[in-house]
């Protein structure tokens, strides 16, 4: 993607951010402090760049949002470590990813093993900050995956915050936030990579449209209609849904298991695999509608879910 812009004629920086200035109007530029890393040096030699508008793609600790005070938003933890297991078993997860859930991998989201490239990476999710739970849980997964990961290597650990819902401020003045930093990442699933880069082509699509031939920068109330109007319509009712699911179904080993078995129904199957293609609450027929709520009704009292 970075290729793709520069082909296009982007301007690419290898730099650091370390403050965003902000005008007191709307027609002075914003000021961007970085370090650039273009030449020698670990530390980079300061820069100042002045632009019109900025778009923060910069993550789930975004310096962007922190700038114009976008608020804050719960958040998860996933900790993962990169595995490089013997050949005959790497095969196994050639096509396949493996989900877990239970109070011994994570308390309230799941853990896993997912295939990369020629490892694999074992991870737990967990609204947990706590060092202690974080590697209790880990000890869990690589206790369930053992006879899947028996002989690995760690390559890599790795730690990422993972937002629970979108910061309050989403635009401000000519500032538009995205992402992971506009806190797009699907409660129950996790999954914030095609949001990411949808989000930045529906904001990035937004200011082409306003801007008159690039002759002008979008204001706050223009961009909120064109862009986050736009994606709260596309995509609100996912993370809501999301959201009801998460806390229904996450909340103890009883609700997992009901929720385990009502995957097991094909009409569910196929919801759940349409609104995952289309990234959006697809509608069932009515009828199989009804059938659903009933089964998930039913799931949830054999597994004792429902009790206090």
């Amino acid at each position: 993607m970075r290729d793709r812009a520069r082909d296009l004629g982007a301007n690419l920086i290898n730099g650091t951010v370390h403050k965003l200035e902000i005008p007191s109007n709307d027609t002075d530029s914003y000021v961007i402090h970085y370090a650039d890393h273009s030449g020698a040096g670990l530390q980079g030699e300061p820069k100042v760049l002045k632009v019109d508008m900025v778009i923060g793609a910069d993550g789930a600790n975004s310096r962007v949002a922190k700038a114009i005070d976008a608020g804050d938003y719960n958040y998860a933890i996933a900790f993962q470590e990169r595995i490089r297991i013997p050949e005959d078993k790497m095969e196994y997860y050639k096509e396949r990813a493996e989900m877990y859930v239970g109070d011994d991998v994570s308390t309230d989201f799941y853990a896993w093993v997912f295939p990369k490239y020629d490892h694999v990476a074992v991870g737990t999710g967990t609204m947990s900050v706590n060092q202690r739970d974080i590697k209790k849980l880990q000890a869990g997964i690589r206790k369930r995956a053992a006879h899947r990961i028996e002989g690995g290597e760690i390559i890599k650990v790795e730690a990422h915050p993972i937002p629970e819902h979108p910061r309050p401020r989403r635009v401000v003045g000519r500032v538009s936030l995205v992402g992971d930093a506009a806190g797009y990442v699907t409660k129950c699933s996790g999954e914030g990579i095609y949001f990411a880069a949808k989000s930045g082509r529906m904001c990035a699509e937004a200011i082409v449209e306003l801007s008159a031939a690039a002759t002008r920068a979008p204001l706050e109330k223009e961009m909120k209609k064109a862009y986050l109007k736009k994606w709260d319509k596309t995509y609100g009712a996912t993370y809501t849904v999301l959201d009801i699911l998460q806390k229904v179904f996450y909340t103890s080993d009883a609700a997992r298991e009901a929720f385990v078995e009502m995957c097991d129904d094909i009409d569910v199957q196929k919801l759940t695999f349409d609104s995952y293609l289309y990234k959006t609450v697809v509608p069932a027929n009515p009828l199989v509608q009804l059938k659903i709520t009933a089964k998930t009704i039913g799931s949830l009292i054999r597994g004792n879910a429902l009790a206090p």
